[in-house]
């Protein structure tokens, strides 16, 4: 009884045990400077969460180059001014957002052995709405651009970086875009590569392609690879949440292996290295729970500073 008292004890400080994780990635062409990426994700957060909080606006004095926010960051339905506070210092930087679960539908109590059973992907239809298309406007009209089902291109220094994001495949919402429209032979955008092979598709002559997905899918990130993305970014898994010390996640909540819960792999595959066919992914753990299911188990709540450096 003692054991279990001391191990629930642990979970809930670990929950807000906060760690700022550093990974690189070599993905972009030879010679590009590097980019510092700040991954965040599941914030889950609720209106009087200052911890929480204040640790993400600090994240700002991280200088990020490019922001990129994979979802589910509410958890009651008066939480928008909070997601708005602890966001504020970060919008000033260009940045990019998918839509979770926890974006439109509040979490509702459950069994919390639940989590360790196979389950349907979804939301119960009880559950109640959240401010999910105010936040999508707030956080656009600070210029982020919004991939929920779309694509965009941003400029980061003398990066040309093609995105596309999914709204959440876990709610069965995501229908990755077509290509853009193949670019004239005759463009005179500034930003034009004379170099592009006619008919080629718009986003194939970035030099740096970004996926965004909230729960990470196999589905999602099969086509993202075909669609010749360099890397994709998801959150969802909590890390696994409650992992076995030593051993690691035992779900993902999606169709993900549990080794993957969190962190830096190439997929498909486990292999340290990308290898050819593979695509980057990367998976945070997110910053936050369901408020009813507060702990954590040998897996930190985490943001990631990710620097992408040019290919080996």
């Amino acid at each position: 009884m003692s054991a279990g008292s001391g191990v629930l004890a642990w979970s809930l400080i670990e929950a807000h045990w906060y760690a700022l994780r550093r990974v690189q990635v070599p993905v972009l062409p030879a010679g590009s400077d590097p980019v510092r990426l700040l991954h965040i994700s599941d914030l889950h957060l609720l209106p009087g969460d200052r911890r929480r909080i204040a640790w993400v606006r600090a994240l700002a004095g991280l200088r990020p180059d490019l922001v990129i926010n994979t979802g589910d960051n509410m958890a009651h339905a008066r939480a928008l001014p909070a997601v708005l506070e602890a966001l504020g210092p970060l919008l000033g930087a260009p940045g990019a957002f998918v839509m979770g679960s926890n974006d439109y539908y509040a979490p509702v109590p459950k069994n919390p052995l639940r989590y360790l059973r196979p389950r349907r992907a979804g939301t119960p239809p009880s559950a109640p709405r959240l401010p999910g298309e105010e936040l999508g406007a707030a956080l656009r009209a600070h210029g982020w651009s919004d991939l929920t089902n779309r694509r965009d291109r941003i400029r980061l220094g003398d990066l040309d970086v093609a995105l596309v994001g999914v709204d959440d495949p876990h709610l069965h919402r995501d229908e990755l875009p077509l290509p853009d429209p193949a670019p004239s032979t005759t463009s005179t955008r500034a930003d034009a590569t004379p170099s592009t092979a006619a008919g080629e598709p718009e986003h194939a002559r970035a030099v740096l392609r970004l996926g965004l997905t909230h729960a990470p899918y196999a589905r999602v990130l099969t086509a993202m690879r075909a669609d010749g993305t360099d890397m994709v970014l998801a959150g969802h898994t909590h890390g696994g949440q409650l992992c076995v010390p030593g051993y690691g996640a035992l779900v993902t909540n999606c169709d993900l292996p549990p080794a993957m819960a969190k962190g830096l792999h190439a997929w498909p595959g486990d292999q340290q290295d990308q290898g050819a066919g593979s695509v980057w992914l990367h998976v945070s753990a997110g910053l936050g729970t369901s408020p009813f299911t507060p702990v954590r188990l040998a897996c930190r709540p985490e943001a990631t500073l990710l620097t992408l450096i040019p290919r080996a």
